[in-house]
């Protein structure tokens, strides 16, 4: 049962080809037996996901029969989750047990959907290779030397092992689109508002976008359509309609834009990974895609401006992090500062520290208009270059990331090396649109993600491009050995 992807698993649960209680169990045992090879779970909630498959059975045989009810999933530890562990792979939250269910995790168990745990990820999702969690470093079981990506890299784990066909990840700057690259998957990052925020634990809230990871982009419309919709606990969600994204899956390609950015192709991307993007581009000219050369001017300022605009995002958002209401204390602080101090300092990794550091830099007197004001400037003529583009062209393709999955620590003492290995995604999420990353080959026998992104809520047209395209290749269907 593992082996089934969520459409076929909800095929096989309206035919009562077995219990959502069974392949509950099945997959539980898979986790145990598995997960301590890649370490892809911080929490299992064994107890909840059964107590949600007998319930889900119950509403089946009571005639419900909805496409998420009595699949599996598992949720990024950003998630609240009421009564469950939500640690954002972090010290600072080891403790902390949600008072409440996010809106992603309250719509997807409103549709029947089974809780199988947490995932491990990037502390506070701050990271490209899921290796600053305080739970350790999440393995890609592609090869386990090698790292997943991140800061989903724990949801992109988990579903690439074939421990559960689908899983909920977060983007700020490509941390759905990077992992499902480097670890085989399909993953989406939505428009901007899109998907709830709220219950998310916060690392950048302009970029932060909830998304779904799985082996098809068939599966990732059933989750997305689960997952979508306005939400008025979240002022930066949009009240725009939902459209049932399955239903376009098998639209015509005929005479569809594509756009290549020439800056896509420069120094820094692998060759190899060049030309399976050429390759990819071929198979959607054989489905009727016109391409197109583009240009995307701006581009080559989305790292520095990225990286100006998180860190100072994070700084606000992480200062209520202060030993005080909740989450991690130190040990006999002696007076108020003391326990300001020793509590992050203890509570926080490196990683987090280091970019708290820059945020507080970038916003403080004399340096607020010098590098945040510039950098939110330079995050207007990345858009403008976008909508620019999409005047002429449908869709923007080009590769996910530079380079295939590097081993694990390669990059722990060069933090700029791992940013840049983001280049090709943080413009979406600058930019606030959607994106999607689909399998598209392998380099030295590791996965290589092709990138499709759209205008503004047509997620629609990013999964119809992915399926049909899915339709006549089979990177998606290959699994790692051993899993």
């Amino acid at each position: 049962m593992h082996e089934l992807t969520l459409a076929e698993i909800a095929r096989g649960l309206a035919d009562k080809s077995f219990s959502s209680e069974e392949l509950t169990g099945a997959l539980l045992a898979r986790v145990k037996q598995l997960d301590p090879q890649i370490n892809s779970f911080i929490s299992v909630t064994e107890e909840l996901a059964l107590g949600q498959a007998r319930a889900a059975d119950a509403r089946r045989a009571a005639g419900e029969n909805g496409a998420l009810l009595g699949a599996p999933i598992a949720h990024k530890d950003l998630f609240c989750t009421l009564g469950v562990r939500t640690s954002c792979g972090s010290k600072m939250l080891d403790n902390f047990k949600a008072p409440y269910d996010a809106t992603v995790v309250a719509k997807l168990a409103e549709a029947g959907m089974v809780t199988l745990g947490k995932t491990n990820m990037d502390e506070f999702a701050m990271g490209s290779a899921n290796e600053s969690s305080h739970y350790g470093a999440v393995k890609n079981p592609w090869s386990l030397e090698h790292v997943p990506g991140g800061s989903s890299g724990g949801s992109a784990a988990a579903v690439a092992a074939r421990l559960l066909p689908a899983t909920t990840g977060t983007d700020t700057g490509g941390s759905i689109r990077q992992p499902a690259a480097l670890t085989n998957l399909t993953g989406l990052k939505p428009t901007y508002g899109r998907v709830s925020r709220w219950g998310m634990i916060a690392y950048a809230s302009s970029l932060d976008q909830g998304g779904p990871l799985a082996r098809t982009a068939e599966d990732c419309a059933l989750l997305l359509q689960g997952m979508a919709g306005f939400d008025a606990k979240d002022s930066t969600s949009i009240d725009e309609p939902v459209p049932d994204y399955s239903a376009s899956l098998n639209d015509s390609l005929q005479g569809l834009r594509i756009g290549l950015p020439k800056e896509y192709f420069g120094a820094g991307l692998d060759p190899r990974i060049a030309e399976l993007v050429q390759a990819s581009v071929k198979e959607l000219e054989k489905l009727g895609a016109v391409v197109k050369e583009i240009s995307l001017p701006n581009m080559q300022h989305a790292i520095p401006a990225y990286y100006v605009i998180a860190p100072a995002e994070a700084s606000s958002n992480l200062s209520r992090f202060d030993g005080v209401r909740f989450g991690y204390r130190c040990d006999a602080p002696k007076d108020l500062t003391d326990l300001y101090k020793r509590s992050r300092g203890e509570g926080f990794g490196a990683e987090v520290q280091r970019r708290i550091m820059v945020g507080t830099y970038a916003l403080s007197a004399g340096y607020y208009d010098a590098y945040y004001v510039k950098a939110q400037q330079i995050r207007r003529l990345i858009k403008n270059d976008f909508m620019a583009a999409f005047e002429g062209v449908d869709l923007i393709l080009g590769p996910t990331t530079p380079n295939p999955a590097w081993k694990l620590g390669a990059k722990s003492s060069d933090p700029v090396a791992a940013y840049l290995e983001d280049v090709y995604t943080i413009t979406a999420n600058l930019a606030g649109l959607p994106g999607l990353s689909m399998p598209a080959g392998f380099v030295d026998g590791l996965p290589v993600g092709v990138q499709l992104l759209a205008p503004y809520f047509q997620e629609g047209r990013l999964l119809n491009v992915a399926h049909r395209y899915q339709q006549v290749t089979d990177w998606h269907t290959r699994a790692p050995n051993g899993f």
